[in-house]
């Protein structure tokens, strides 16, 4: 197998400052599909000019992490994906180094890589067993997926717009038998919170903390139930509230509207409404 065995799936939303590094640190023979969340024609056309290895999909709409991602993996058509943020950079044997393991070890669902801090740090080319050590979940900033193992389960709960998609996938995966890896000799630099243009950076923290909250009910929810994820969020209601509260008679508006976001998400989620808060930009 070769890493033309690889398409990597990228998802996007206003990330114009980052992918480009993510994509000049990909293999040209790589087919690369991005999905945007937007209606961005000019960033398609960029996008695929100056990378003649990457097709772009405009998704039209903000979907979300799960959903945009969903939508690349349809259109794959290779073994394996690799999914991707657009605040990740590959080294120059990552591509390889997840082939070597899929020739090795041939009964994974996801491997997932470790954190590289500094960009131009050697990789570890040996992959060994004791380089692959099982796990619950993986994070999702990288995630090496082998595709015929997602029969049973499907891929990301569309419901889930960002948080624990990644978590809840690898769940339903384990349920299935399936198998979860962390190759701790495979490492894919990530910035972290910084797939976004800096001048939406407000606006994005608002969406983060309100998504933050209506996730974490709704996973709980998915696999406790109603009453048991009400009690795991309930000392986070009360703090939202009562920081909520501090801050407005304190007149400390960036921190106010944080704690408004996680108390409004919060409370969405167990009124049972849907994921639909989106990042005004």
């Amino acid at each position: 197998m070769s890493i033309k065995e690889i398409t990597i799936v990228i998802t996007t939303f206003n990330s114009d400052e980052k992918v480009n590094s993510c994509l000049d640190s990909i293999d040209r023979n790589c087919k690369v599909i991005i999905v945007e969340n937007s209606n961005n024609i000019a960033f398609k056309k960029k996008i695929e000019k100056d990378f003649p290895n990457v097709e772009c999909i405009l998704a039209g709409e903000n979907l979300g992490y799960g959903k945009a991602n969903n939508l690349g993996i349809k259109k794959v058509k290779t073994k394996f994906a690799l999914i991707l943020n657009p605040d990740t950079q590959l080294g120059e044997l990552t591509l390889q180094n997840f082939i070597i393991c899929a020739n090795k070890f041939n009964d994974f669902a996801i491997i997932g890589p470790s954190i590289k801090n500094e960009k131009n740090k050697k990789e570890i080319s040996e992959i060994t067993e004791s380089s692959l050590i099982s796990v619950d979940y993986v994070k999702g900033f990288a995630m090496f997926l082998n595709l015929s193992e997602f029969n049973e389960t499907g891929f990301f709960d569309e419901r889930f717009f960002i948080y624990f998609e990644e978590i809840d996938l690898c769940l339903r995966l384990r349920k299935n038998g399936k198998k979860i890896y962390f190759a701790s000799n495979i490492k894919v630099f990530h910035e972290g919170g910084q797939s976004h243009n800096k001048s939406i950076n407000q606006e994005m923290e608002l969406s983060r903390n309100w998504h933050w909250m209506w996730s974490t009910f709704n996973y709980h929810k998915k696999y406790k139930g109603f009453f048991i994820a009400l009690l795991i969020v309930f000392p986070q209601l009360v703090s939202a509230t009562f920081k909520f509260i501090i801050y407005s008679l304190l007149s400390k508006k960036e921190k106010r509207n944080i704690y408004f976001q996680r108390f409004s998400g919060l409370i969405n989620a167990i009124k049972g409404k849907t994921s639909w808060y989106r990042p005004k930009v």
